[in-house]
């Protein structure tokens, strides 16, 4: 900035007949050409202001400010002098920063306040303090580049200049810009000199700078390099400074996130001496804020084992049974912190510290009961015994409610608490018995990632139990789970693919999983590289295995681990991307002109007419009436004659082919290959359909059958009396059981003892067992 042009000081003047109770005068006067009356009429305003709020109101109201601002940049010093005193006294009015902002004064404040005496640093800074409480005036000085001068000024003799140069300061880094600013500038030097001020004001201002500042790791690196750490214990083991070791505390706790900070606090005795101000009874402040202090020296767990030697264990549990909320926070953080290391999780059980902690999830306070729920997450993490403290205390009923509330953190901190006790049997049942399930399936719907990914996380440990896996379902749990596999957070995807893997062992839920359409999208899951994990294989098998027309229609293959029971269907090969409707669905539809649904039903007429009963009474109304399967009198025989005549023999082979002998009796023996396409299977279908007037039909009515009804039928009653064999679905209306034997010939090989496959010919020779892969296997199978 250039030198101003000054003009001459006159010595003496003639006196203003300005009184104070005239300001209006005073103001007319600051458009005064003279510069004596300019002098003269500046101290007029200044005078009249320093009265009181009500005078500085009234010179607002008659527009003082704008000509005063016009009259800081003023050729003569005195008017400038004069000027802005008269400014920065008018500025502490609550009303004046708007009008300055309207003015754009804060441009002309800072370039102009550098130029001059101490005098006009005061009343400069004295304004500015006043407009840097208003958000945009604070954006405007740090853009008007206001920080430079203003750190310089931290360095002024005066203490008035120093007291307002740091209340700008102070606010000015509450914004992250300025904040990274001050340490660029050189200004941790002159704030850490500012400690030894002998000003409490003074010293409280710049702690309270340092305080925010520290916040940033390259302002922690230059402290340190300043030899902050000395500084502030200087003041900590001044007993005259007793109201500044609060805010001092929490400077010191914010450069303790890194180890090296910590052996340079330690080698200097601060460790102790935080020691000595959480046991030695003093103001609440002081003790949570070396708490605090504490718990960041144990966010490293490189410091583990220093904190660990000093047993702040104990320290830490006694803390626990204070009365101040703050105190118990920063306790329980350090607990949650220290609780890493395995021989600090032992002790804290082991000094009674668990239920205390149980007992902060009952407090008012939302802080406490989140710092509370995280040592307890940490806590249980792989200690079961710690879990069943937990447990003791009674700690679970409260977890549980704890999943409705409000704060996020705490929510994914109860749910991932309740998670390592539900592995416990007896735990989990209680757990259950509190609404567990309930207040997770709410979760299910929650956008917060972290809530999620424990929500279902502790979801999968709970449903392992089959009450609870009911209870998903009942609640309407299934479907935000399914929702759930669309996400492409990889842990709520692995966490829901593992729950739906779980539940898929219920027949009714993957059922139901099915409808929503899960399988559809884990088969999409199965083609992306960056989505696909080892549970969503999983899960696609079990919802599978769970359904299995659904398996059979998209696979064409069920193995031998593969039951079928009562309410299965073959609905035919389905296309890709094609959604298998249920039996009840197939079945009420028009006939229509495709091949026939067929049915297994092996239940009994008792079986029968129980369901109906069942189905009659839950009825809203008596003209409803539910869907049921048609009753098989026909297959029930077939079951009975197989369990009869084929259970009594001793020879395995004998066994399945007498069973493919019954299965060919039944569907209307055995046909001559080049004779097939004269065997009307597929005319005796459509007449059935016609007659029941149906698309589904049962398959002990099917008398007249090919290949793909007899190797149901043979998969079937196989199923029915503990014989085992696959099913498979080939080409051009094929379809064959497999089955395993031993060596046939053991002459052949006496020292082979592993079991060769085979394929049942229930069409052309029933009884004939193919050895697969042979020509006549692949000829049974294709021609």
């Amino acid at each position: 900035m250039g030198k101003k042009t000054e003009t001459p000081i006159k010595e003496a003047f003639e006196p203003l007949p300005v009184e104070s109770k005239n300001p209006a005068t005073a103001v007319l006067l600051l458009s005064s050409p003279e510069e004596d009356i300019l002098v003269k009429a500046c101290e007029a305003v200044h005078s009249f202001a320093e009265k009181g709020d009500e005078n500085k109101a009234s010179l607002l109201g008659l527009g003082a400010l704008k000509p005063l601002c016009q009259l800081i940049t003023h050729n003569n010093k005195l008017v400038r002098r004069n000027a802005f005193m008269a400014l920065g006294t008018v500025a502490t009015n609550g009303d004046a920063p708007n009008a300055l902002k309207k003015l754009n004064a804060i441009p002309s404040i800072i370039e102009n306040m550098c130029l001059e005496d101490i005098v006009v640093h005061e009343f400069a800074t004295m304004c500015l303090a006043s407009l840097s409480v208003d958000f945009a005036c604070k954006n405007q000085i740090f853009e008007s580049k206001g920080l430079p001068p203003l750190i310089q000024l931290l360095s002024s003799p005066d203490p008035d200049v120093k007291k307002n140069s740091l209340e700008i300061i102070f606010n000015l880094v509450q914004d992250f810009q300025s904040r990274q600013e001050v340490h660029k500038l050189g200004g941790i030097p002159p704030l850490l000199e500012l400690l030894k001020s002998d000003f409490p004001v003074i010293q409280l201002l710049a702690l309270n700078t340092l305080q925010i500042i520290t916040i940033d790791k390259e302002t922690q690196n230059i402290f340190r390099e300043m030899q902050g750490f000395e500084k502030l214990m200087d003041i900590l083991y001044n007993v005259d400074f007793t109201d500044l070791h609060a805010v001092t505390l929490q400077v010191v706790a914010n450069c303790l996130s890194d180890s090296e900070s910590v052996q340079l606090i330690q080698k200097g005795g601060g460790l102790s001496r935080l020691m000595e101000f959480i046991l030695t009874p003093s103001m609440p402040q002081i003790q949570s804020s070396a708490v605090k202090c504490i718990a960041r020296v144990a966010q490293n767990s490189e410091n583990h084992e220093l904190l660990h030697e000093q047993d702040v264990e104990k320290v830490l549990v006694e803390l626990l049974s204070v009365a101040d909320v703050s105190v118990k926070t920063y306790a329980c953080q350090a607990v949650a912190a220290m609780s890493f290391q395995l021989a600090s999780k032992d002790r804290f059980r082991d000094l009674g510290g668990i239920p205390a902690v149980v007992q902060m999830l009952s407090s008012e306070s939302l802080v406490l009961k989140e710092a509370a729920t995280q040592a307890l997450s940490n806590l249980t993490h792989n200690n079961q015994l710690n879990a069943l403290a937990v447990y003791e205390a009674g700690g679970h009923a409260f977890l549980v409610q704890q999943l409705h509330g409000s704060c996020q953190r705490t929510v994914a901190n109860s749910a991932a608490t309740l998670c390592c006790m539900a592995e416990q049997e007896i735990i989990r049942c209680s757990i259950l018995s509190h609404g567990a399930i309930q207040a997770l399936v709410e979760l299910l719907k929650s956008t917060d990632t972290q809530v999620l990914v424990n929500a279902v996380m502790c979801l999968a440990v709970l449903v392992s139990d089959k009450g609870a896996r009911a209870e998903l379902q009942r609640t309407g749990g299934l479907h935000p789970l399914v929702n759930l596999l669309h996400s492409n957070h990889k842990e709520v995807l692995h966490n829901a693919c593992l729950v739906v893997n779980i539940c898929a062992c219920d027949e009714l839920a993957a059922v139901e999983m099915y409808k929503l359409g899960a399988l559809d999208i884990l088969q999409e899951i199965s083609q992306s590289e960056s989505r696909r994990n080892s549970f969503s294989k999983l899960a696609m098998i079990s919802l599978l295995d769970s359904n299995l027309p659904v398996k059979y229609s998209l696979t064409g293959r069920l193995a031998s681990t593969d039951i079928i029971t009562s309410g299965f269907y073959d609905a035919g090969k389905a296309h890709p991307g094609q959604k298998i409707l249920s039996l009840e669905e197939l079945s009420t539809q028009a006939v229509n002109q495709q091949r026939p649904i067929i049915v297994i039903n092996t239940a009994t007429e008792k079986t029968t007419e129980e369901d109906k009963q069942k189905d009659e009474g839950q009825s809203e109304t008596p003209t409803e009436k539910p869907w049921r399967m048609m009753h098989d009198v026909s297959l029930q025989i077939l079951v009975k004659t197989a369990r009869e005549s084929i259970l009594p023999l001793n020879d395995e082979q004998e066994q399945y082919a007498t069973l493919a002998r019954l299965v060919s009796e039944a569907m209307g023996g055995p046909v001559e290959m080049d004779k097939m396409h004269e065997f009307p299977w597929m005319l005796h279908l459509s007449r059935l359909k016609y007659q029941l007037q149906s698309n589904a039909v049962s398959i002990g009515l099917i008398k007249t059958g090919s290949y793909c009804q007899r190797a149901l039928l043979f998969k079937c009653l196989a199923d029915c009396i503990g014989m085992s064999c696959t099913l498979v679905r080939g080409e051009y209306n094929r379809a064959w059981n497999e089955v395993l034997l031993f060596n046939r010939n053991p002459s052949k090989n006496p020292l082979s003892s592993k079991p060769c496959g085979y394929i049942v010919d229930l069409m052309h020779q029933p009884g004939s067992l193919l050895e697969v892969n042979t020509p006549a296997a692949i000829q049974y199978q294709t021609i």
